[in-house]
C-alpha cells in the first residue's frame, strides 16, 4: 500500500502541461503516492453543466491532498454560450470550481511564498523573500451576487441613505457584489500569519487593507490584526492600504516579509509580489483547511500554449515542494527545492520566458526539458 493518496486534477489548458512535469519530478523522487485522476474545469462545465462533478468530491475524501494543474473561467454570458445546447434552459449558472472548492472543504488559507531565487534573470531584486497569507473563503471572492437585483435586496439597501445614487435606477441597472468578512475568519488568517512569521523566525506581519474606505469590514479585520499583533511582542506588526503597498511593494520590496489580506486583496498583492520574483511562472500557492489541501500554482490555463510544453514548470514544481512541506516529508521539499534552486541558478535550461525569446522558439527549452533538468539535480 502506497504511503499516500493525492488526487490528481490537471484541469484545463497548460495544467496538463506542467502536472505531466510534476510528475517527472516526483517519480524521480521516488514519492510513494497512488494518484486518483479527478475530473475538473471548463470541458466538464460545457458537457456537463457542472466544473466540479459530485464524483470529483467524492475522490477528495477519499484522499490525504490534491495537487491541481489550472482552470479556465469565464464570465457568465460567455459561459452560458459555451453550455452544451442540450443543457440551456436548465437554469446552470457557472461558478468558479476552485473557488467551491475552497468553499466546500473549507480551505481557508491561501498561502503563496515568493522568493526570488538567485540567478533568475527575471529577480526584481535577489533578496526578496515574501509570504502572503490570504483569506480564502470570504470577502469579496465569497460569490454572493445579484443581477438583477431582487426586489427584497433593493429594498433593504434602500434603508441605507448612501444609496441614493442607484435608488431609481430600476433592477434591471444595477449589479451588486458582496464583500462579506467574519471575525472568525479575520483572525484564522491573521493568527496564521503570526504564527508563521514566529516559527520561520519573520521579523514582520504587515495587513494589506483599506479600512479608511471600507470602514465596516476593513475595520473589522484591521481590529483583529492589533488585538492578535499583541499576543506576538517579538513580530513587528505592520499595517498598510492596498493601494499604497503596490508602490513601496516596488520601491523597497526588500523590507517586507509575511504579508495578510482578506480574498481580493490577498490575490492582487500576490501577483505583484510573483512579478517581482520572475512571474507567474515561479508562483506556487497551498490552500490549507483543517483537515484537507490543494495545491497549484498560480499561473492561469493558458489556452493558445496548451499541450506545446513551452510554459515554465517551475511554478508547479515549487508547488509540489508546498505539498511535501503540508505533509511533513521535510527531506523530499528540501532536495526538491535545492535541485530548483540549481537549475535556476545554472541558467543551462530554461523555458521561453526566462530565455526571453517567444514561445517555441528554438533558444528555448520545454517544459517538460526542465522538469527533467531539476530531476537530475535531485
Amino acid at each position: 500500500m502506497p504511503q499516500y493518496h493525492i488526487a490528481w486534477m490537471p484541469g484545463d489548458g497548460v495544467g496538463n502541461d506542467v502536472m505531466e512535469a510534476a510528475k517527472i519530478v516526483l517519480d524521480a523522487l521516488k514519492f510513494d503516492a497512488a494518484y486518483t485522476p479527478a475530473d475538473i474545469g471548463w470541458d466538464f462545465w460545457c458537457k456537463e453543466g457542472d466544473p466540479l462533478p459530485q464524483r470529483t468530491i467524492d475522490i477528495l475524501g477519499k484522499t490525504d491532498c490534491a495537487l491541481f494543474g489550472a482552470i479556465t473561467s469565464k464570465p457568465r454570458q460567455e459561459a452560458e454560450a459555451e453550455l452544451d445546447q442540450s443543457l440551456h434552459g436548465k437554469g446552470l449558472v457557472y461558478f468558479s470550481p476552485i473557488v467551491k472548492l475552497r468553499q466546500l472543504l473549507n480551505l481557508h488559507t491561501n498561502l503563496r511564498p515568493c522568493k526570488a531565487y538567485p540567478g533568475n534573470p527575471l529577480n526584481y531584486r535577489d533578496d526578496i523573500d515574501l509570504v502572503v497569507f490570504r483569506e480564502n473563503t470570504e470577502g469579496m471572492y465569497g460569490g454572493v451576487e445579484f443581477f438583477p437585483l431582487p426586489q427584497s435586496v433593493y429594498e433593504a439597501l434602500c434603508a441605507n441613505p448612501k444609496m441614493k445614487p442607484w435608488k431609481d435606477k430600476g433592477l434591471e441597472n444595477v449589479a451588486l457584489s458582496t464583500r462579506i468578512m467574519s471575525k472568525q475568519g479575520c483572525e484564522s488568517i491573521c493568527r496564521q500569519a503570526f504564527e508563521y512569521a514566529k516559527t520561520h523566525k519573520r521579523k514582520s506581519v504587515t495587513l494589506v487593507e483599506k479600512p479608511n474606505v471600507l470602514r465596516e469590514t476593513g475595520g473589522l479585520m484591521t481590529r483583529v490584526f492589533r488585538d492578535l499583533a499583541k499576543k506576538y511582542p517579538g513580530i513587528e506588526p505592520w499595517e498598510a492600504n492596498i493601494d499604497a503597498i503596490c508602490m513601496w511593494m516596488i520601491k523597497n520590496p526588500q523590507d517586507y516579509d509575511v504579508l495578510v489580506a482578506e480574498n481580493m486583496f490577498g490575490d492582487i498583492i500576490s501577483d505583484l509580489c510573483a512579478g517581482l520574483v520572475g512571474g507567474l511562472g515561479f508562483a506556487s500557492a497551498a490552500n490549507i483547511g483543517d483537515n484537507y489541501a490543494v495545491f497549484e500554482p498560480t499561473h492561469g490555463s493558458a489556452p493558445k500554449y496548451a499541450g506545446k510544453y513551452v510554459v515554465n514548470p517551475m511554478a508547479m514544481l515549487l508547488t509540489v515542494k508546498l505539498m511535501f512541506d503540508w505533509l511533513k516529508e521535510e527531506e523530499l521539499a528540501n532536495r526538491l527545492e535545492s535541485a530548483i534552486a540549481k537549475v535556476i541558478r545554472e541558467g543551462k535550461v530554461a523555458t521561453y520566458d526566462v530565455r526571453k525569446v517567444r514561445a517555441g522558439d528554438a533558444a528555448a527549452d520545454s517544459t517538460l526539458e526542465v522538469a527533467e533538468e531539476v530531476a537530475r539535480n535531485l
